[in-house]
Order: C-alpha cells, then structure tokens, then sequence
C-alpha cells in the first residue's frame, strides 16, 4: 500500500502509517490503505497487531485539513462516517491490536488509537482533540471514545478547551498504558505483541470480544455475554491441550511442556 506499510514477525502484524513528511495526516488515500491492509491480514497466522506511524515525530498528526479545508455539510459527514467505519474496524477486529504511539496523536491520531485495544507511548508523545480550535468537532470517534476511557469531565475539559496531553499526563489519565523512551517504543510493543500472541488465539479474541460487547450493555446482559464466549472456548484443540498441560503440571512439574495453541 502506498502510505501503509504492513509486515509480519512471526504471529505479530507491525502495520505502519507512512506518510511523514505530513506527520502521518489521515486523508483519503491513507484510510483506503489502511482499510485495504487490515483485508489482508491472515487471522490463521497473525495473532496480534501493532500500530505505528513512520519516523520519531508524529504517530498520526490529525486528519488532513487541507482535504478538509473545502468540504461541503454532506462531504463533511461522508469522511466523517469514512474514518468511523475504519477505525471501528480496528475496534472490533478479532485479534488485539496495540498502539506504539510515537510523538504526535493529534485529532484523528488520537482517535485511531482510542480505536485500538492498548496504547503505550514514547516520552515526547503529544495528545490531543484539537477540532473546536479548526471550527469543527472531533469527526472519527474522539468524542464518544475519550469520554469512555478517561471520564466524561476529563474528556471535555480536553476537547472544549483544546488542550495538549503529553505522555506522564495521558499516563496519568489512564489514555495510555505505558510511557517508554523513544528507541525502546516499538521493541516493547513488538514484544508486548509477542506474549499475547503466545496465548490461546481463541480465548485472546473471545476475551476482547466479551470486553467491548459487555461494556455496551448493562452488567447483567454482560454476564450474559461473557458465559456464551466462556463456554464457547471448550472442546476446542486450545482449551483441550492447555488444561491437560496444566494437570500434566500439577501432577509432575518434569511433564510441563509449551503448548502449541493452534487457533482451532
């Protein structure tokens, strides 16, 4: 693709937004890519994703305003529902996908790696939803997303006042999991990757899956929820082997072997 790149280490997919010499800004082309990269991520090898943006300065700098600049009402709501549609794609794609968010996560940077199950951060990371300073409101999810992970206050106070969060605060706040210099960003996220791609593929995507589904209903629909992926994951080959190798454990330590999950 041309302003995403996309590889593969392993079971970990690194897709990478490469368009820095606008700081990785989000038009049209650059969603198409990213849509198109996400079609082609083999879900039989590939068991967790990271998403960054290409160089040290900025992960994703915001939306383009200069696409933006000349829209109409209807052409304003139409790339609005563009990036949504993507960005919920990463939100409910089955395998997890983590943010190594490298500087700048400006306006739809933030918003894309709201859409993301964990974000970390390098130390010159830079948040923020800048829209209301550009007459607009935040268009890819920013006002639905930041009031949910942080409060309702905090989220308004940030996009009412277009106000910048560097990387102790978002940490503070609880926007990010992890701050990390810059060099070892991308390591920690490529191994972070790694370790959940070592789990039972099939009890990782029920996990994200009973979370986001339970977190849009009340507790009791929740529960619900969470019993049917619970007792989805017995007789599979990955419940089957793991809890046999954990008896295997509890009887003779010697007999522990690494279990070969096989997403199946």
């Amino acid at each position: 693709m041309g302003f995403v790149q996309y590889e593969v280490e392993g079971a970990v997919g690194v897709i990478t937004i490469d368009r820095p010499r606008a700081l990785n800004a989000l038009n049209s082309e650059v969603l198409d890519d990213l849509n198109a990269v996400l079609d082609g991520v083999d879900l039989d090898t590939v068991r967790a994703l990271v998403l960054t943006g290409a160089g040290e300065k900025s992960f994703v700098a915001g939306a383009d305003i200069g696409e933006m600049s000349t829209l109409t009402k209807e052409e304003g709501e139409a790339f609005g529902k563009k990036g949504n549609d993507i960005f919920r794609r990463i939100e409910t794609f089955p395998i997890p996908v983590i943010a190594a968010v490298n500087g700048f996560a400006l306006g739809g940077g933030n918003e894309i790696a709201m859409s993301c199950d964990i974000r970390i951060c390098s130390d010159n990371a830079l948040f923020g939803q800048p829209e209301v300073g550009l007459g607009i409101t935040p268009g890819f999810g920013g006002t639905q997303r930041l009031a949910r992970l942080v409060s309702p206050g905090m989220a308004k106070q940030i996009i009412f006042s277009n106000s910048n969060i560097k990387a102790d605060e978002a940490y503070r706040i609880g926007l990010v999991n992890a701050v990390y210099p810059q060099e070892e960003l991308l390591p920690a996220a490529k191994k972070l990757a790694a370790r959940i791609a070592k789990q039972a593929p099939i009890a990782v995507r029920a996990c994200k899956k009973a979370i986001n589904d339970g977190l849009q209903v009340d507790m009791d629909q929740a529960l619900v929820v969470e019993e049917k992926l619970f007792g989805s994951c017995f007789e599979t080959y990955d419940q089957q082997e793991g809890m046999a190798n954990f008896l295997r454990k509890k009887d003779d330590p010697k007999k522990v072997k690494m279990v070969d999950f096989q997403n199946k």
